[in-house]
C-alpha cells in the first residue's frame, strides 16, 4: 500500500470527472450501449426530468475509447491547472454551464444526439489561453488557438460529413472565451 501513498488526488474536479466518465464508459460495454441514452443530449420530451439530466449528463458519455482517450488527453493536460487558477466550486460551475449551454443549443439547431467531453475540452483549452490575460492585450495564445482549433472546427462543420459535434466544440470555446475573459 506504499506505493499509493506517493500519488496525489491534485486536481479534484477533473480527477472526478475524468473517473465518472470512464466509469460511464464502462458501462456502456457492460450495458452493449444501452446506457448511454443516459449519457447523451437530444430532442426528447420536454415534460421528462430524464431529458434535463441529460443535458448535463452527456458530458459523462463517450462512443469508446479511443473518443474518451481524445478528449481526456486534453482535460487532463489543461484542467488541474485551471482549476488551480480559478477553484474547483468555479470551474464545477463553468463545467455544467458549458454542458448545459451545448445542450441547449444542439437540441434547437440540430436533429443528433451528442456526447462527449469535446465541449469540456474545447473550452479549457481556450480559457487556457486566457490564464494570464493583461489589461488592454491580447495573448498571441488565444490568437494561435483560434487559429488551430477555432477556425479549424468552423471550417470542419461546414464541409466535413461526420459524427463530430464540431457545433459542440465551438459552444465550448465560446464559453471558455466568456469564462476567461468577462467573467475572471
Amino acid at each position: 500500500m506504499k506505493y499509493f501513498d506517493i500519488l496525489q488526488y491534485n486536481s479534484f474536479v477533473i480527477l472526478s470527472y475524468f473517473f465518472l466518465s470512464l466509469f460511464v464508459l464502462l458501462l456502456s460495454y457492460i450495458t452493449k450501449g444501452k446506457s448511454t441514452y443516459y449519457f447523451s443530449s437530444g430532442r426528447g420530451n420536454p415534460f421528462s426530468i430524464v431529458t434535463y439530466f441529460r443535458m448535463f449528463t452527456h458530458v459523462l458519455g463517450h462512443a469508446d475509447w479511443n473518443h474518451f482517450r481524445n478528449n481526456f488527453i486534453y482535460i487532463l493536460l489543461v484542467g488541474p491547472m485551471i482549476e488551480e487558477k480559478y477553484g474547483s466550486i468555479s470551474l464545477l460551475k463553468m463545467i455544467m454551464v458549458t454542458a448545459f449551454v451545448t445542450a441547449l443549443i444542439n437540441i434547437i439547431f440540430s436533429k443528433k444526439d451528442i456526447l462527449g467531453a469535446s465541449g469540456i475540452s474545447f473550452m479549457l483549452i481556450l480559457l487556457s489561453s486566457l490564464v494570464n490575460l493583461q489589461n488592454g492585450k491580447i495573448p498571441l495564445t488565444l490568437v494561435l488557438i483560434f487559429l488551430f482549433y477555432i477556425a479549424s472546427e468552423v471550417i470542419d462543420g461546414l464541409f466535413k460529413k461526420d459524427n463530430i459535434s464540431h457545433l459542440s466544440h465551438l459552444i465550448g470555446a465560446i464559453c471558455g472565451f466568456i469564462y476567461g475573459y468577462y467573467l475572471f
